[in-house]
């Protein structure tokens, strides 16, 4: 009996989780300062499942070597609206590989910033990553290794 009503406050919480992920914003920009005085480049990419995932935004031109990490190439619409070109992640031992296939990559699609996200750290989280935020952003991934075998 008490099994039953605990897989029942279960199921009602998953249920409730999944209603509130759809109804939460895709992204949103990420407060790490009240004041203000703290630059405010990270943001908030949500995925499917309702986790968020915060990440760095770099400025296209201003982008760092970067380690296997997930990355969003993203378009700047005037000043706080943004979108998703492509979701992927990096695939390289060398940081300057990465960044150099994911600026060229963010120069064709027109994108003005690459937001990153090093917080998965093994293969399995960056996958698990990457599938979570494009089944809720439908944005194609052409990885940096791809990238690479196309150039």
């Amino acid at each position: 009996m008490l099994q039953k009503a605990t897989d029942t406050m279960m199921a009602k919480r998953d249920l409730n989780r999944r209603f509130d992920a759809d109804r939460a914003p895709g992204e949103e920009p990420a407060t790490i300062s009240a004041t203000g005085e703290i630059g405010q480049n990270y943001h908030y990419w949500r995925g499917a499942t309702g986790r968020r995932y915060l990440h760095t935004v770099f400025p296209l031109l201003d982008c760092p070597e970067i380690p296997k990490a997930n990355y969003i190439i993203v378009a700047r619409d005037g000043k706080d609206a943004r979108q998703a070109l492509e979701i992927g992640q990096t695939f390289d031992h060398a940081g300057s590989l990465n960044l150099a296939h994911l600026r060229q990559r963010a120069a064709q699609l027109g994108a003005s910033e690459i937001h990153i996200h090093v917080l998965a750290e093994t293969p399995s989280g960056r996958n698990s990553v990457e599938a979570d935020l494009r089944a809720r952003h439908g944005r194609h991934s052409a990885n940096c290794a791809d990238m690479a075998q196309a150039s």
